[in-house]
């Protein structure tokens, strides 16, 4: 397959935090976990809600404020005896990589991240990553697979800069290569359209350093992508 496409990295920044992962509404429901009423937050800013969030956990042993976050990651998916479990391995395995599911990937960066502030670094630091990428071709219509799986064709691109034995090209090997990838969207855990043209698109992306560290060192390679297999209305 000839690469159509040419992927440039223009930025790249490790992360150990999402600005603005939580929201007001996310404290007051972690809040009402730990039965403090509404009526205590009449008044409240995001800021304040953060630190009365903050504090009701230290208050909590580590184990407990993480399952208690973990209860509301994964709401009834799994059972409450395997919330119990992986709340004991939070503190000393890093969840938001080795989960078999990425799709809890995000959440979980985001759990670890609340945790470490609120018990002064106890759990560990979590690592993501957010670079932007410029990604040119030669025909305007090459950019065609893009719109029926946009998520897709951007990881595909993205594993052309990775050796082949990285984890995301050795887990999702088949993904890459095959017919449709529905983790890709769970793998770029945020994107960002910043511009487009004919011949060009950039994109902010915001994921795991576990997928994508290895594009640090790279500024531009080559790449081919395609788009996922769109059923019909039959499914045929």
């Amino acid at each position: 397959m000839n690469k159509e496409f040419n992927v440039e990295i223009l930025s790249f920044l490790k992360i150990s935090e999402i600005e603005n992962a939580w929201t007001a509404d996310d404290y007051k429901t972690l809040l009402a976990m730990i039965d403090i009423g509404e009526d205590d937050l009449v008044g409240m800013g995001e800021s304040e809600l953060k630190e009365m969030c903050l504090m009701s956990l230290n208050d909590l042993e580590p184990f407990e404020s993480a399952k208690l976050l973990l209860t509301d990651i994964f709401k009834d998916e799994i059972t409450a005896g395997k919330i119990d479990q992986i709340s004991h391995q939070m503190l000393d395995k890093n969840l938001w990589e080795v989960h078999a599911d990425p799709a809890y990937h995000m959440s979980l960066f985001n759990a670890y991240e609340l945790l470490r502030k609120a018990y002064n670094g106890i759990f560990t630091e979590p690592t993501g990553v957010k670079f932007t990428i410029k990604i040119t071709a030669d025909k305007k219509e090459s950019f065609e697979i893009f719109e029926p799986s946009e998520d897709a064709v951007i990881v595909r691109l993205l594993a052309n800069g990775l050796n082949e034995n990285a984890i995301l090209n050795r887990l999702f090997e088949e993904k890459i290569s095959g017919e449709n990838f529905p983790e890709a969207k769970s793998i770029l855990w945020i994107l960002k359209e910043l511009s487009r043209t004919d011949n060009e698109r950039q994109y902010e992306i915001t994921s795991s350093y576990l997928w994508f560290g290895e594009l640090e060192n790279m500024s531009s390679f080559d790449a081919d992508a395609h788009a996922d297999l769109v059923e019909d209305e039959e499914g045929k």
